[in-house]
């Protein structure tokens, strides 16, 4: 059985073998409401909780999981529940490197996988890309490149986007990088989503416009 034989539902759906999912919410209280079930039932089962959050925002997340009725303390002194600053993930050298973060990604679904947990419910919060750190720009391009590679896992990751940050361009490009997507807190099939290949390609032909533009000006 591969992870994406694994049954996972949640927020009205059912996950397929897609399993690269945007989440758009308004806020964190819209976010654990929804989400709530997909991180409790995932621990239940005996799966591993691998969460990316702001630092300054950790303690605010425990205390949701605790009041959701998580055990928190027991989930974490067992290593099954871990909650990652995003300073220690996409801002490690306060900077993003999306090569890295691929490969940390990589690590941290192989690792658990053969630590024996049957699957990895990774949940990130995705507001350090509005941050003033170089390489941020490179969001897109990251979340078209993990198209390639989480396939290979089955393993659902979730990608959250607080709507009352990102502007609405921002948003429409992170959905069509995502096969599944999460909006008004139901889960469904995306019909905007764009193969990496052909994400990848418009990606460098903006940059070659946009270059294009400022030697003309």
């Amino acid at each position: 059985m591969t992870n994406a034989d694994h049954s996972v539902q949640f927020a009205g759906g059912a996950l397929g073998r897609h399993r690269h999912i945007c989440a758009f919410f308004n806020g964190n209280d819209e976010e654990h409401r929804v989400l709530g079930s997909f991180i409790k039932d995932g621990l239940d089962h005996g799966e591993k909780a691998f969460h990316i959050v702001d630092r300054e925002m950790r303690d605010d997340h425990i205390k949701r999981l605790a009041d959701a009725g998580i055990d928190v303390a027991r989930r974490m002194d067992t290593g099954q529940l871990e909650v990652c600053p995003w300073q220690d993930a996409y801002l490690r050298g306060d900077r993003f490197d999306q090569d890295s973060m691929l490969a940390l990604i990589e690590q941290v679904l192989e690792s658990n996988a053969a630590a024996g947990y049957p699957l990895t419910r990774l949940l990130a919060h995705m507001e350090w890309a509005l941050l003033d750190k170089p390489g941020v720009d490179d969001l897109v391009e990251y979340e078209t490149r993990l198209n390639y590679m989480l396939p290979k896992y089955g393993d659902p990751v979730i990608c959250t986007y607080d709507l009352s940050k990102f502007g609405s361009s921002v948003a429409m490009d992170i959905m069509r990088t995502h096969p599944v997507v999460i909006i008004g807190g139901l889960l469904q099939e995306n019909p905007f989503f764009v193969s990496p290949d052909e994400f990848l390609l418009e990606i460098r032909e903006r940059r070659s416009d946009a270059a294009g533009t400022r030697i003309a000006s």
